[in-house]
């Protein structure tokens, strides 16, 4: 990869042209429309707290202090996109061209740029800035986000991956699945969990239609001019899930819905009878993994260790051991139950507690309490090999 140092751009020269969308909250364009301010992989503009970081961006400048390295990525084009100052740049620019504007306290009074002594402007204006261009391959592109330590909010997987494979299909994708404003986003946000600012619904999609595979799939598609796919199969399984389950509550959000989806899409379930089930379930106290009740369920209530059975405290073990052992001693057999009723040498066998695991006598999924009465000790190996008989 190739990089370039640029240290004759000044703020003034990145406030050329620029465009800030109120509607959106982002800068779009900046130096004259040669640089683009938020391309596919950069967040939505966050400073939002009340200007606080605008106005200590602008401060700097007037102070004269450097506002760090910024990063641009140069196009096939010859267009540049910023890689990481997007916050900074908005702030200064939105103070400088007046969009949007904001005020800052300098020498003891509030200034807007307009009010500002003509020496003060040209310190802001005339600042030269930092600006590393990179040119490369995607996979290059990514390694340098995944390398260097960028100033500012770290960006996120999904946003390297963007800037790696930049292009029609990652702009599309993005107006769908990274766009708030969309009719569908709190139905989505149901099952998905993450900010869709921060690409966490774009990159569920893909994972979900790639099995895993995202870089793949974005390599393999990048220069499409469509989503269809993309969008078709995440509604598919958004819609496979609708069909099934009528719940909704924070449970279900950031399951492994795709893989949950390719395994068990292919059986019939009656939503009635699920709907019962999953309210029996999560009022059941015995149950401690909530979140696990859903592929209990499409599992065929096969494998319990999805839901944690609560297990017996150790007040509960101690009494039931004790028992069970002064039983055995006084009977001359095995403290274990089934070992007792065995004929190897570990018919007589007394174990210590620390050789024992509390055991249900009837198994939660047949009824059986979690409650000293359905309480049994047995030793190591008849306990694990007992399962849920």
């Amino acid at each position: 990869m190739k990089t370039t140092l640029h240290t004759d751009w000044t703020v003034g020269d990145i406030c050329k042209g620029f465009i800030f969308d109120q509607n959106e909250n982002k800068g779009l364009y900046g130096l004259d429309g040669q640089l683009i301010i938020q391309p596919e992989y950069q967040r939505n503009y966050i400073y939002g707290d009340k200007n606080k970081k605008d106005v200590a961006v602008v401060e700097s400048l007037l102070k004269g202090y450097p506002l760090g390295l910024i990063y641009f990525v140069k196009n096939a084009d010859g267009m540049y996109e910023v890689l990481d100052g997007q916050q900074r740049i908005t702030s200064f620019a939105r103070f400088v061209n007046k969009s949007w504007p904001f005020a800052v306290n300098w020498k003891g009074k509030t200034r807007y740029i307009d009010s500002l002594d003509t020496d003060d402007r040209k310190r802001i204006t005339e600042a030269p800035l930092t600006i590393y261009v990179c040119e490369g391959e995607p996979s290059e592109i990514q390694e340098w986000f995944e390398t260097i330590n960028i100033a500012g909010v770290e960006l996120s997987k999904q946003e390297r991956r963007n800037a790696s494979y930049h292009g029609p299909f990652v702009t599309k994708a993005r107006a769908m699945f990274s766009n708030t404003g969309n009719s569908n986003m709190n139905r989505w946000r149901t099952y998905v969990a993450g900010n869709p600012n921060r690409q966490a619904i774009l990159e569920t999609a893909l994972d979900w239609v790639s099995e895993g595979k995202i870089d793949d799939y974005m390599a393999k598609h990048r220069n499409d001019t469509n989503i269809d796919e993309l969008a078709k199969y995440f509604e598919t399984v958004i819609n496979w899930i609708d069909s099934i389950f009528d719940y909704t509550g924070d449970e279900v959000r950031g399951l492994e819905w795709g893989r949950l989806y390719r395994q068990y899409h292919t059986n019939a379930y009656s939503k009635d009878k699920v709907t019962k089930r999953v309210e029996e379930l999560l009022e059941d106290t015995q149950v401690t993994d909530r979140r696990g009740v859903f592929e209990f369920i499409l599992g065929r209530e096969q494998t319990v260790s999805l839901l944690n059975i609560r297990v017996f405290d150790q007040k509960t073990q101690k009494t039931v051991y004790e028992k069970q052992t002064k039983k055995a001693k006084e009977n001359g057999f095995s403290n274990c139950p089934l070992c007792s009723v065995g004929h190897d040498a570990n018919k007589t066998r007394i174990y210590k507690q620390n050789e024992m695991e509390a055991d249900h006598v009837t198994a939660w999924s047949k009824g059986g309490a979690t409650d000293i009465s359905n309480c049994q000790m047995l030793c190591k190996t008849h306990n694990r090999a007992k399962g849920n008989r």
